[in-house]
C-alpha cells in the first residue's frame, strides 16, 4: 500500500471520528481498539465526546511494509483540547487496528501543552536524503537504545543523538527548555546531556516495547511501550554529583506512542504522548 493510501485511511479516521460515526469506516472482522491502553468497543471512548479536530496540527508517517499509519496531533472535547496519537492498521483494505492516546489536562500537570503544540516541527515532517537514511532494522534498534538508555539510567548512553536533537513529550518541549520549567533544572539540557547525568534512572522498567511502524523515508520509528515507576527512589544523585529529586512519588506507569527521527543512525528529535496508567498495567496490545 502506498503512502497516499495509508494517510487517506488516516485522514477518513479522523473525520470519522471528527462526526461521530464510526460505521462511516470499514473495519476487518474481529478489528480492535484501544484508547489509553484500554480495549473498547469501537465507537467507544473519545468516539462520544470529540467536539473538534485542530488540522493545524498533523504530524503523519507510514509504512507501506506493514500497512500501518499514525498520526499526532490535538482533538477537542466539549471544547476542551487534548493530544492524541493514532496508529492504525490496515489489512485487507479495512482498519484492523486502531491504537490511540489522548492526554488529557489533569490536576496540576504541565501537559498537555496544547498552546505550544501549533504545528509540527519541519525535521519531523522532511524526507531523510537517501545517503542519511538508515536500514529498517538499524531504525529499531536506535529507537531501542533510546529506552534501554531510559530504564535505570546511570549516565550510558545507547544510542547517539545529534546536538540539535529535542524531545517534545505531550506537546511540551522538554529539552533545552528552563524558561518552562524553571523548578526542574534537567528540562534545560539538551537530549544526550539529560541522559549523560543519570537523572531518569527513577524509570524502572521500559517494557512490552513494540516497533509497528518504520517509516524509512521520513526516518520515523514509532514505538510503543510502558514506563514503570516503582516510586522507591526520591532523592538521587547525578552522575557529576549534583543531587535532584524524582517527581513521582508513588507506584504507576506511563504507556506511550514516542515517534523518533532518526538521521545518519542519530536521534535528531523526538515526540511522545503518554498517559498515567495503574502500575504495571498489561499491555492492550
Amino acid at each position: 500500500m502506498t503512502r497516499e493510501a495509508l494517510y487517506a485511511y488516516a485522514e477518513a479516521y479522523l473525520e470519522a471520528l471528527e462526526a461521530k460515526n464510526p460505521t462511516g469506516l470499514k473495519w476487518a472482522e474481529g478489528a480492535r481498539y484501544s484508547e489509553n491502553n484500554v480495549a473498547l468497543e469501537i465507537g467507544d471512548g473519545l468516539w462520544n465526546t470529540i467536539s473538534a479536530r485542530r488540522r493545524t496540527y498533523d504530524l503523519k508517517a507510514a509504512d507501506p511494509a506493514t500497512n500501518q499509519v499514525s498520526w499526532f496531533g490535538i482533538v477537542e472535547e466539549h471544547g476542551h483540547a487534548a493530544i492524541m496519537a493514532l496508529r492504525l492498521r490496515i489489512a485487507g483494505n479495512r482498519i484492523a487496528e486502531a491504537e490511540t492516546i489522548v492526554c488529557r489536562k489533569v490536576d496540576l500537570s504541565p501537559f498537555p501543552g496544547i498552546d505550544t503544540y501549533v504545528a509540527p516541527r519541519a525535521l519531523m515532517l522532511a524526507d531523510v536524503p537517501a545517503p542519511q537514511r538508515s536500514s529498517r532494522e538499524g531504525m529499531i534498534a536506535v529507537a531501542n537504545g533510546y529506552f534501554d538508555t531510559i530504564q535505570l539510567n546511570d549516565g550510558t548512553l545507547f544510542a547517539e543523538f545529534t546536538e540539535e536533537c529535542e524531545r517534545i513529550e505531550n506537546g511540551v518541549q522538554t529539552t533545552n527548555n528552563n524558561e518552562a520549567f524553571a523548578d526542574y533544572p534537567i528540562a534545560g539540557l539538551g537530549c544526550a546531556e539529560q541522559f549523560r547525568k543519570g537523572h531518569f534512572k527513577f524509570d524502572d522498567r521500559l517494557r512490552d516495547r513494540r516497533f509497528p511502524l518504520v517509516d524509512e523515508e521520513k526516518g520515523l520509528v514509532l514505538a510503543g511501550g510502558f514506563i514503570d515507576h516503582t516510586g522507591r527512589l526520591v532523592d538521587l544523585t547525578w552522575t557529576d554529583g549534583t543531587p535532584a529529586r524524582s517527581v513521582f512519588h508513588y507506584p504507576h506507569s506511563f504507556v506511550l506512542l514516542e515517534l523518533f527521527k532518526i538521521v545518519d543512525g542519530r536521534i535528531a528529535g523526538v515526540e511522545a504522548v503518554f498517559v498515567t496508567v495503574p502500575y504495571n498495567m498489561p499491555s492492550a496490545w
